[in-house]
């Protein structure tokens, strides 16, 4: 005993000598105790009796409990359990008791290092039982007492049978024996913290059966367990008897069941009916034997009941199919591998017991069961998401794992068919991959899931797979990240390229350190993706509908944006126009900022981020992508075909989507009920994909189902066999309305759309809608908004008033909420239900324009001889929807918009209202207050233009409409001015104060800012929390950063200002932490504007975006310059550069205003300042020129005290560029002079010759920056020099010499050079034109070819102007010698060895114009060059070259043959497209040409291509592109970085894919033909075929507006209005046809106004008017004016504007579309006015229904030919009073004068480049030419009798005389009338003269009748 003593002592001493107690964890050494223990133990315990007494062996088990306990390693512990199980009968109770504890070592043993406990305790649970039955009870108290001990310290699998066998024990007759177990329990439970009950449940399944199959042999068992756990044992066993009656049933035990059901009141049958898929799991996993007797068992029972011998087991089964394969597939998730095998076994069974009546052999291969499995796996899906979802009940976490490890049991047993349920299982994975305890079950089933699918079945969950694990994986532990990288491992390893362009998906794992290696492989096993590509996909996977997935690669496109690809992105967002994936990008991240739902956080953050990367856009130059999939039921769903689509558009545009994003298995219930009941609506059956019954499927179900798109399908096709089931919850009581009774946006939405799916009428509409039941009331409100429109358009035609009444008050109540002071709804509520209504209002709008037209449709149908009953319903269901329009108050409506910033519904509202009151003939003085109105919503509008044209109606503007419309016009200093004579009226006025402030923030003058804010705070220091924000900023701007931080620290409201200002402290701090918190909460706060501004409110928010690129500047200037001070100074000296060409290359993409651009700069200014301590010369270089930029663009403004102040900032400085600036500011004031000297000073002074000198918008080598500088100075020097006319010639030239010496590939000096000796030349007198003009021409075209080589900046003035000179030079051998020409040649050819084939491609008609020229030499070059475009761009250059081989003219047919051949026959094409592309060409041509050209027979209105002209048919498809406007027009590259790599066309355009069969033969008398044709990109384009039709006119006018819309687009001013001609293709196959593009939705404004004017019965052309036009014609100007005013103009009130109302019902769209009808109409207004564009009656100009643009056709009658017709032309364009009419209540004020104005000013500015364009007319000779030739014949030679003309009267002097005028009104040289001498005036002038000549009453009176100026 001693010995034992001492060794346990040692034991100890060893193993924890600083601590006397003994505990597993205590001590950090893994000795073999229990091997020590061991050695002494046997021999202890091994003896006489006399020897080994009872103490000793306590003392031996005492010695053998401290070995055990002191083991830290799992040992083999067999004998130990043998010793212990003996000492638990020993005859000693202190021996026994000693023993137990050795069995409770073992257990704590057992649970910490064994991975089984259970397996290991089995033996002495065994031996519990057998002394607790047999032994005496004295040694069955000491048991119960070890087994409770046990049970404190077991895990959840031994403490079952822990307390499993001490109810048992509850029983017994032996009240000592009871009441040990009794208090063992409440041990258990006091130290468990839990309730009897609870300590219990989790272990009923193995206790209750157990106690209910003694309720007759011991009832008091199960009274006492009861009386335990605190329940009664009626209750007890009715709660539980899903655990109770398997075995039962199984037994076949009657008399127990008999038992429980006379105690519950049920009969056996019916206890087991309720509970039969619990009962027939259990059963059919037990034996073969067992499980027939039971089955027999149950089927007797059953037929009992029922008295009915038909019931079988086949019955029974499928009665609960589901929910018992669902339980089986769960045991085979067991971790014993042999109950999962029973498992299986059970199924097989299952199955076999189902087939029994088909299949004679028992026999179940894995092919029947995975079969079986497969038919019902949707079902067992759901069934298992139900109870992971504890939607049946609380689950243990241990039951969730058998589960998850089931779903991948099952999976393998199925195997790749699975496939179908593929996304119901992500779901389920992904939902339980979140909790943390269950990932290893989930990634082990994964695993699974990912090899047993087909790598094509694969593809699209690599992407959520992959996301899903990056996402989460910190959460991992050791063993599921194993898991997980073998998961990730099979992709890229074992699947890799078979999954193709899938593999692009793959979430970026650089991240994750232990997924780095897979990362490297998988970048090599990805095909090598071009960085276009790689951004694309990131655009792509970031617009995922699944969350996790957009959130991994928003997080690769943050990193992709802001790293490596840079200048890739910078690229693309750079000159006249973005490329179309920016605007693309900026749609996808505000879409991911505007997302709603939970956990979004993450994702707006990220979208924040990539916007203040992206930067500021301009929204000017990109367009943002809008999909718009509404649509409109008509018929109120009684029409199968209309209320199938609707079902279709459900289905794929809102449910689908949901379904396959949302990881919430319930609500993917909910959606998968409403897919599934819609699929069924739709007759789609499992017959569709090859299953089911046999019977045929209708070909209009089949054809529907085809024409689903392949994503739709994947997800739809399971759920074709579905039986999902709807538990609906009953509607609360409704009170209406409802609005008033929710407290937030989504309660009222979901309840009113649940009420009205209540109120649905008509029978398809119930079914339809009734689906949608639950889904609504998800907390996901995207479906019910979707519904909602369509919802209240059935409630409304059902025809009940009080569902009408309910609406409009539902209606009312949003809209008056809104409006209401008092109200205690939240923001948030107020301003999403007034979308919501206002989205509900416009889709009725929408409604009843399309039930109008619909109506009208019918009423045309000469066909039927009276109205169907239809269309009277149909009438009537408008009346009641136009009711409940018409019946919101439009004062109600107006305010209400206003308040949520709906200002176009507002400004609508109030037009309206105007008209009205117009046509009332109101006082102008009581619309005034009208007026005033709509100049605030305008304001708001940010409309300049609308508030300048409503500015000219009101009487006597007030200071608030001065203000406004100064700011609005951004015209700060006049609005500073006005603000101070408010605030002289009201000096206490908190609005005037921020007025004033505002503008002396964005004039730039900080410092008066501040003193203003001082002093107001000192007066009022109750309006400091409204002025904390400009306090703020003007403290940083001037380095006051102390006060910076107390109004940062004091602020109790957010502000923007505020919000940077903590981001400017923190980086003051040089706090790391606290810069990325602030950077964090910054972005936040500054973001959210784009949340709440929607995915389309990017203009909008443009003031948060411009926050958030300049805090990520902030940012990206922190790290920079952190790094710098870090570094060395070479490393800081690169940092910096590349810092500061980053930075300017982000301003020149930003919205080119000086508010925006101003603020950004002088933020960068402040954020340099914070280090301007260390490297000052780096850092006040880049302050100082960032000074010089706010001087320009301030200049540009016209700011000029701003832009001095930034001048002389810049000069304190010592910045090179200041002096520059400054003069041009000279300059710009209205000084040329002094700009000039101080110029010519500073050049002089040579001030640029530091070596600090950086032009930033140059990337070349550093050192030259310097001779740059210069060669800018002496450029800008030398144009001033040539301006003032002070300066000798020569001077200037050696001026500009100079500068192109000091950069020689400057673009923009070789230009101005050139441009300087062509002026030269143009004002030598002819007879110098041989000897001085030679040199000016060759240095003209050696700077021009030059120009051409280095830049693309002045393409369209350098490439004609050469090619003019070239050319016309060539065919004058009188004026220079053979050698000059010569010269000028080889310039030429220099250019085209060089410069890029699309710089040629520019002037390409031009080119080809001169096929025909005569010398030799030249044309051979000429052949070249055009051989040379067409080689490189054949499927463009071929379409405007083909006319010449088609022409009439034999010498230009033969050459442009002889061309073509030579490119056929060069051997260098033998292996490239372009022979091929040419004999298409040719083919197509000649095909057309017939095509053209064919005369229809008689009436003949159609006829069949492909048998008239079957050739065509059979060069289907063709590689050739279909000739459209922008396929083939170049584009010019924006940087000249770009030039040698770029693409100048689109990569793809679409291609002849094939003919439509039926030509239309058109009504006019030349019969033009349409045809129809299939574009590779799957759209249809029609073409009309003009025979005896020049379109070589046609073709040049395009070219024309092509070139006018590039430069159009490259003015701010224009392409903020977006201004443009509307172009469409034109190809002319020779000089007498060609073929024209059909421009698709529009309608010629005539049939719109008869359309109108006939609603009114107002008829279009009458016997009155045919009297007043001929009484007009005898009569003077006065009196036929009089008579047009009063006979003619009072007929015809204008009605225009209704068709914008009618069309665009929408606000914004009205709007819109009527901008873009004012614009284009200014647009072609004033380039039709330059080209003496006539003709233009009402058929010849269209309109887009979809845009409202105006599109003009017909362009024959140019060059003023209409004023030489029968009935001379008056007018220079179109401005009737209808047109005017469209234009709004302002007429041609505002936005169609300021839109004139613009355009007429860029044609004056650019009249040479014009002049070159048309230089093609010239050399192209057209028809009127030809008649002006004839027509100088005439007239100057009629004596000479000659046929022939004279040499001096050719075609080209012909054209010039006709292009004179032209030329002259571009230089504003023009005259309304003879009396007045023609003269040259400002383009505004010239405006107000063509609108009053267009729009002259007298004018009007004389024009032809069949021009109808009336309308």
């Amino acid at each position: 005993m001693a010995l034992a003593d001492a060794l346990s002592d040692y034991l100890c001493t060893v193993v924890h000598p600083e601590t006397k107690t003994c505990t597993r964890s205590s001590g950090p050494f893994k000795l073999p105790t229990l091997a020590v223990s061991l050695a002494l133990v046997p021999k202890l315990l091994d003896g006489p009796a006399e020897e080994v007494t009872a103490d000793v062996r306590k003392k031996a088990y005492q010695l053998l409990t401290k070995g055990v306990l002191h083991q830290k390693t799992l040992v083999q512990t067999e004998y130990v359990v043998d010793l212990a199980i003996r000492g638990l009968s020993d005859s000693s109770r202190g021996a026994r008791l000693a023993a137990g504890r050795v069995a409770v070592a073992l257990a704590e043993m057992y649970q910490t290092t064994s991975p089984s406990p259970w397996t290991n305790m089995e033996p002495f649970f065994a031996t519990f039982y057998r002394i607790l039955n047999t032994r005496k009870d004295t040694v069955k108290e000491t048991t119960l007492l070890t087994v409770g001990a046990i049970g404190k310290i077991a895990g959840p699998e031994v403490l079952g049978q822990v307390v499993c066998c001490l109810v048992a024990q509850l029983g017994r007759d032996n009240p000592v024996l009871r009441g040990t177990a009794y208090m063992q329990l409440l041990f258990l439970t006091q130290m468990r913290k839990k309730s009897p009950y609870n300590l219990v449940s989790p272990f009923l399944c193995q206790i209750l059966p157990f106690l209910v199959s003694r309720i007759l042999t011991e009832p008091t068992l199960l009274n006492e367990a009861c009386r335990f756990m605190s329940v009664s044992p009626t209750d007890f066993i009715s709660v539980n008897l899903h655990h109770a009656l398997p075995q039962l049933f199984a037994n076949g035990n009657a008399k127990v069941l008999e038992k429980i059901g006379s105690d519950l009141g049920k009969k056996p049958s019916n206890l087991f009916l309720n509970h039969s898929h619990d009962i027939l799991a259990h059963i059919f996993l037990e034996d073969d034997f067992k499980t027939k007797a039971a089955l027999d068992f149950i089927v007797d029972v059953l037929r009992k009941a029922a008295e009915s011998a038909t019931i079988d087991i086949q019955s029974v089964v499928k009665s609960c199919l589901i929910p018992l394969l669902a339980d089986l597939i769960i045991v085979m998730g067991d971790e014993n591998e042999d109950k999962a095998a029973l498992g299986l076994r059970a199924l097989q069974k299952v199955e076999q017991t189902l087939q029994l009546s088909v299949r004679a052999s028992l026999s179940s291969s894995d092919e029947h069961l995975a079969a079986f499995l497969k038919r019902h796996i949707l079902g067992i899906i759901t069934h298992m998401n139900e109870m992971l979802q504890e939607v049946q009940g609380k689950k243990s976490l241990e039951a969730k794992r058998q589960i998850l490890r089931s779903l991948g049991a099952v999976i393998i047993r199925i195997g790749p068919s699975v496939s179908d349920v593929a996304p119901q299982i992500m779901a389920t994975m992904q939902t339980m991959l979140g909790v943390t305890q269950l990932s290893d079950a989930t990634l082990d089933s994964w695993y699974k899931f990912l090899t047993t699918l087909n790598a094509e079945d694969v593809r699209p969950f690599v992407g959520p797979t992959t996301a899903t694990f990056v996402s989460v994986w910190s959460s991992f532990s050791d063993s599921a990240r194993t898991s997980a990288i073998r998961c990730v491992s099979h992709i890229v390893v074992n699947l890799g390229q078979s999954l193709d362009h899938y593999l692009e998906d793959v979430a970026d794992m650089s991240s994750v350190p232990e997924l780095v290696p897979l990362q490297e492989r998988l970048m090599q096993v990805r095909r090598q993706s071009t960085p276009k590509a790689t951004f694309i996909r990131l655009l792509q996977r970031s617009s995922s509908d699944n969350l996790v997935v957009a959130v991994q690669a928003m997080k690769e496109l943050k990193h992709y944006l802001s790293s490596a690809q840079t200048e890739f992105i910078r690229t693309m967002a750079s000159g006249d126009v973005f490329d179309p994936l920016i605007g693309q990008a900026m749609s996808t991240l505000l879409d991911n900022a505007a997302r709603d739902g939970e956990d979004v956080e993450s994702i707006r953050l990220l979208a924040y981020e990539c916007v203040g990367i992206l930067g500021a856009l301009d929204p000017d130059r990109f367009e943002l992508g809008h999909n718009d999939p509404r649509i409109f039921v008509l018929n109120n769903y009684q029409d199968e075909n209309e209320a199938v689509a609707f079902t279709i558009h459900l289905i794929q545009d809102v449910l689908v989507g949901a379904f396959r994003s949302t990881s919430d298995i319930k609500y993917q219930g909910h959606l998968a009920y409403a897919i599934q009941e819609l699929l069924r609506f739709c007759k789609f059956t499992p017959a569709l994909v090859g299953a089911g019954s046999a019977g045929s499927v209708p070909l209009k179900v089949r054809n529907r189902w085809n024409s689903l798109p392949k994503h739709i399908l994947e997800t739809v096709t399971p759920l074709l066999e579905a039986r999902y089931t709807l538990q609906e919850r009953p509607l609360p009581e409704i009170q209406h309305p409802i609005y008033h009774h929710k407290a937030t946006y989504r309660e009222w939405l979901q309840l009113w759309t649940a009420y009205l799916i209540a109120r649905t009428s008509g029978t398809s509409a119930q079914r339809i809608f009734g689906v949608f039941r639950s889904a609504v009331r998800n907390k996901d409100v995207a479906v019910a908004h979707n519904l909602l429109p369509h919802l209240v358009v059935n409630n409304l035609v059902s025809g009940n008033g009080n569902e009408a009444q309910n609406i409009r008050s539902e209606l009312l109540a949003v809209l008056q909420d809104l409006v209401n002071p008092v109200s205690t709804s939240s923001i948030d509520k107020k301003l999403l239900s007034a979308q919501a209504v206002f989205s509900l209002m416009d889709h009725l709008s929408k409604w009843v324009r399309l039930m109008r037209q619909d109506i009208s449709r019918r009423k045309a149908d000469t066909r039927r001889s009276r109205i169907h009953s239809a269309e009277a319903d149909s009438e009537d269901h408008v009346l009641r929807v136009v009711s409940i329009l018409s019946s919101i108050d439009q004062g109600l409506m107006a305010k209400a918009a206003l308040q949520c910033k709906a200002f176009a519904r507002s400004l609508m509202s109030f037009e309206r209202q105007l008209v009205e009151m117009r046509e009332r003939n109101v006082c102008t003085t009581d619309l005034q207050e009208y007026y005033e109105n709509l100049h605030e919503i305008y304001a708001n509008l940010d409309e300049p233009d609308g508030m300048e044209g409503i500015s000219t109606l009101i009487l006597s503007p007030s200071l608030e409409h001065q203000i406004r419309q100064h700011e609005s016009m951004g015209h700060w200093t006049s609005a500073q001015s006005c603000w101070e004579v408010r605030l002289q009226q009201e000096p206490h006025d908190l609005d005037s104060h921020l007025g004033l402030l505002r503008c002396l923030r964005n004039l730039g003058h900080h410092d008066t800012l501040r003193t203003h804010v001082r002093g107001v705070l000192t007066k009022h220091p109750e309006w400091q929390d409204k002025l904390d924000g400009f306090q703020a900023e003007s403290a940083w701007m001037v380095g006051d950063w102390d006060e910076v931080r107390i109004v940062a620290d004091r602020s109790s409201e957010e502000t923007p200002r505020l919000a940077i200002a903590r981001v400017l402290l923190a980086m003051k701090t040089k706090d790391s932490e606290n810069t990325i918190s602030s950077l964090t909460q910054a972005r936040m706060f500054l973001g959210s504007v784009l949340t709440t501004s929607g995915p389309q409110g990017y203009q909008r928010a443009y003031e948060s975006v411009l926050d958030l690129h300049k805090i990520h500047e902030l940012e990206v200037i922190n790290e920079a310059l952190s790094q710098a001070e870090r570094g060395t100074s070479e490393q800081g000296d690169i940092l910096m550069n590349t810092l500061s060409k980053r930075l300017y290359t982000r301003l020149d993409a930003t919205l080119p205003t000086f508010r925006a651009r101003e603020s950004i700069l002088s933020m960068r200014r402040t954020a340099f300042a914070l280090f301007s301590e260390k490297r000052n010369k780096l850092i006040e270089a880049e302050i100082g020129r960032s000074w010089v930029s706010s001087a320009k663009i301030a200049r540009k403004a016209s700011y000029w005290q701003t832009a001095y102040s930034a001048v002389l900032q810049a000069q304190q400085f010592h910045t090179p560029f200041a002096f520059s600036e400054g003069a041009k500011l000279t300059k710009a004031s209205g000084e040329p002079l002094r700009a000039l000297q101080e110029l010519e000073r500073f050049v002089n002074l040579q001030q640029l010759s530091g070596e600090d000198v950086i032009d930033l918008t140059e990337e070349d080598d550093p050192k030259d920056d310097t001779r740059k500088a210069k060669a800018k100075a002496r450029t800008l020097l030398a144009r001033w020099m040539n301006e003032s006319d002070r300066y000798d010639l020569h001077v200037v030239s050696r001026t500009f010499t100079k500068a192109t010496e000091l950069w020689p590939k400057w673009e923009s000096g070789q230009f101005y050079l050139g441009r300087f000796h062509d002026e030269c030349y143009k004002a030598l007198p002819g007879k110098e034109h041989k000897t001085r003009g030679f040199r000016m021409i060759y240095q003209t075209m050696k700077s021009y070819s030059r120009a051409i080589r280095y830049g693309s900046k002045y393409i369209y003035q350098t490439v004609p102007r050469l090619l003019t000179l070239w050319l016309d030079l060539g065919e004058k051998e009188k004026v220079i010698n053979a050698d000059n020409l010569t010269k000028l040649t080889n310039e030429v050819m220099k250019a085209m060895r060089v410069a890029p084939a699309y710089k040629w491609y520019t002037a390409f008609p031009q080119i080809v114009s001169r096929v025909g020229h005569g010398n030799k030499d030249i044309y051979k070059v000429l052949s070249e060059l055009i051989a040379l475009v067409i080689q490189e761009y054949p499927k463009q250059a071929l379409w405007l070259f083909i006319a010449v081989v088609k022409s009439t003219k034999s010498q230009r047919a033969a050459r442009g043959k002889d061309i073509l051949n030579k490119l056929r026959n060069n051997p260098g094409n033998s292996r490239n497209e372009v022979p091929g592309l040419i004999n298409e060409c040719e083919a197509m041509i000649s095909g057309l040409l017939n095509l053209c050209e064919h005369e229809p027979h008689g009436d003949e209105r159609t006829f069949s291509m492909f048998k008239k002209f079957p050739a065509l048919r059979r060069m289907m498809p063709s590689r050739l592109v279909i000739p459209l406007q922008g396929s083939l027009t170049a584009n010019l590259p924006s940087t000249s970085a770009r030039e040698a790599r770029h693409q100048p066309f689109p990569v793809d355009p679409p291609t002849f894919q094939d003919f439509q069969e039926e030509v239309e033969v058109m009504r006019s008398l030349a019969k033009p033909k349409k045809i129809t044709i299939r574009g590779s990109d799957g759209l249809i384009y029609v073409f009309l075929g003009k025979p005896k039709d020049d379109l070589r006119k046609d073709a040049r006018m395009m070219d024309f507006d092509a070139i006018i819309n590039k430069l159009l687009k490259a003015k701010p001013e224009s392409r903020r209005r977006q201004l443009h001609i509307r172009t469409y293709g034109v190809v002319a196959l020779n000089e007498q046809c060609g073929f024209i593009q059909w421009v698709p939705n529009t309608v010629p404004i005539r049939s719109v106004l008869i359309k109108l004017y006939d609603g009114k019965d107002i008829k279009a052309w009458d016997a009155g008017m045919s009297d007043s036009y001929s009484r007009m014609k005898q009569l003077n100007d006065k009196e036929a004016t009089e008579i047009f005013q009063k006979e003619v103009l009072s007929k015809y009130p204008p009605v225009f504007h209704e068709w914008f109302i009618e069309t665009f019902p929408e606000p914004s769209t009205w709007l819109a579309a009527r901008s873009t009808y004012g614009r284009t109409a200014a647009v072609m207004s004033m380039v039709g006015f330059i080209l003496g564009l006539g003709d233009r009656h009402l058929e010849n100009i269209l309109l887009d229904v979809n845009s409202g643009d105006v599109v003009h056709v017909d362009l024959n009658c140019l060059f003023d030919k209409g004023k030489m017709l029968d009935v001379p032309e008056r007018v220079p364009f179109r401005l009737t009073q209808n047109i005017v009419d469209g234009f709004g209540v302002t007429g041609v004020e505002g936005v169609f004068r300021i839109a004139c104005e613009i355009i007429m000013q860029l044609l004056r500015d650019n009249k040479d480049t014009l002049m070159s364009v048309l230089d093609a007319f010239i050399h192209d000779p057209l028809q009127d030419f030809e008649n002006e030739k004839r027509k100088l014949v005439s007239t100057w030679y009629p004596s000479l009798g000659r046929p022939s003309v004279k040499e001096s009267v050719d075609m080209r002097t012909a054209a010039k005389i006709l292009l004179t005028p032209l030329e002259k009104k571009l230089k504003g040289i023009y005259t309304t009338s003879r009396e007045r001498p023609e003269k040259e005036t400002s383009t505004s002038s010239l405006v107000q003269m063509v609108i009053q000549e267009a729009s002259d009453p007298t004018n009007l009176a004389r024009m032809y009748q069949g021009w109808a100026a009336w309308h």
